[in-house]
């Protein structure tokens, strides 16, 4: 996967191998694979989170020091 996708479309892509590997019909390389892939998908998101995260924290701060009488 050489582009980043977006958290929503991360979240999918989870959701979809989550999918694929519960319902073990796939061979034992594709599901290694596929845990190998959602593992990227789940560091991906915990590091949108975390940039989310920061930017609100951000906003926070810039709102607080305005004044707003």
């Amino acid at each position: 996967m050489s582009d980043k996708l977006s958290f929503k479309q991360s979240m999918e892509r989870i959701d979809k191998i989550l999918e694929l590997l519960e319902k073990n019909e796939i061979d034992l390389e594709e599901a290694i694979d596929l845990f190998e892939e959602g593992l990227k998908l789940v560091h991906d998101c915990d590091q949108q989170l975390a940039g989310f995260k920061d930017k609100m924290n951000e906003l926070i701060q810039n709102y607080e020091g305005e004044d707003h009488a």
